[in-house]
């Protein structure tokens, strides 16, 4: 079965077409800027890259266009759509309805319609690109991976938030975290790396990128994660503020005369490394002025490493133990000195002892921690796109409408 996945963002539609057979990728590509000037396709081919300009004004369109890519005589990777399988779409929020990925249908749709709510920014695009796809591709079964899905085996202690109940009871206001197939996937690969049954380990997984989470997975279970109600909780992240008092919220209301936009659009785009630094919210850059002698960009990326600790101190303690810990995503993947800061400054009381050598590498599996360390450090690439392959071949092989993931 050949699986192609989508990735429908507000003005984008990320791709990737993989045969299931060897689990290989046989192109994948960006359609971006959607609805806005100079739209275009960016589709790759093994090493090969190409660049189709093309008037993208939605959704649709975007669609389209990226299904007559795959089957273009020159670049294209089939003879005929019928080649597609499934499509296994990712969307960010399935509430409480949706505990593992599902078949999706008329009655999903509407499920995810009345989750727009809690997820805005997120929902909405992703059900636009589900709605193109059965347009377009009729015949075709599409498959729901969720970013929250991984997360609904966190016992009421972790979700629960100390407000009052009714708000919970009524509005389904409480931790529902996300990056769950990041997560999911890593933790899991860890089990494989190590030769050693999932359901034993107690394992931290840290998904740093410009968004970034941290989760306690026990016995392959999530049993906390640092995102909640929204993404915006959590660690200092590339331009969200992650934990702060929300009182702050009412006082840059009342203060400084904020309305509720002006406050969010401060916390989730204006905050976190950007906020603290201002040059940039690239961590490289913050890296690369550290490197160079910047004092405040060294406090700053003190901050940023400091807040990842904390939570994984306390996952430490939520699990009564970790036995492996994970570093995964843009920056996991590819900042030896914040891997090697947060273990060696922070955490050395867990017996962690890191590899130099061996940490040295980027975006490769890796474990970064010596022989003798009493937790195992790795660095594992996140593969979101490969989970969401999988559900979708195995939802629609078995003929089954929700796969459960515990």
């Amino acid at each position: 079965m050949k699986v192609l996945v989508i990735n429908s963002g507000s003005s984008s539609v990320k791709y990737q077409f993989i045969d299931m057979e060897n689990e290989t990728v046989l192109c994948k590509g960006l359609a971006e800027r959607i609805g806005l000037e100079g739209s275009r396709i960016v589709h790759r081919v093994g090493s090969e890259k190409h660049i189709i300009e093309k008037e993208l004004p939605d959704h649709d369109t975007a669609i389209r266009e990226v299904l007559k890519v795959l089957t273009d005589e020159k670049i294209g990777v089939i003879k005929d759509l019928k080649e597609i399988g499934a499509v296994g779409h990712r969307v960010v929020h399935g509430g409480e309805k949706f505990a593992s990925s599902v078949l999706i249908d008329d009655e999903v749709i509407n499920v995810l319609e009345e989750n727009v709510d809690l997820a805005p920014l997120h929902n909405p695009p992703n059900i636009m690109g589900i709605k193109a796809i059965k347009k377009l591709l009729p015949d075709v079964p599409n498959v729901a991976v969720f970013d929250t899905a991984f997360h609904q085996s966190m016992p009421k202690k972790a979700y629960l938030y100390a407000i009052p109940i009714e708000l919970y009871e009524k509005y389904r206001i409480r931790r529902y975290g996300f990056h769950g197939t990041s997560h999911r996937y890593v933790s899991r690969r860890a089990a494989e790396i190590l030769g050693k049954p999932y359901e034993s380990l107690k394992i931290i997984t840290a998904h740093l990128g410009n968004g970034a989470s941290i989760a306690a997975v026990k016995n392959g279970k999530s049993v906390d994660t640092s995102m909640g109600f929204t993404p915006l909780e959590g660690l200092v992240m590339g331009t969200r503020s992650g934990d702060i008092d929300p009182a702050i919220v009412i006082y840059l209301q009342q203060k400084l005369g904020m309305n509720v936009d002006e406050v969010y659009t401060t916390l989730n785009k204006k905050s976190g490394v950007l906020g603290l630094f201002k040059k940039s919210s690239d961590m490289r850059d913050l890296e690369d002025a550290v490197f160079e002698g910047d004092e405040f960009a060294r406090l700053v990326l003190d901050i940023y490493e400091y807040r990842i600790a904390k939570y994984i101190g306390a996952y430490a303690a939520a699990m009564n133990g970790v036995d492996v810990i994970v570093f995964t995503a843009g920056v996991g993947e590819n900042s030896p000195i914040i891997r090697k800061e947060v273990c060696e400054n922070y955490l050395s009381f867990l017996g962690i002892k890191i590899d130099d050598k061996a940490n040295d590498a980027k975006g490769q599996e890796k474990i970064i921690s010596t022989e003798d360390s009493k937790v195992t450090v790795m660095v594992i690439p996140t593969n979101e796109e490969l989970v969401i392959a999988r559900d979708t071949k195995e939802i629609v092989e078995k003929g089954i409408k929700e796969l459960k993931l515990f």
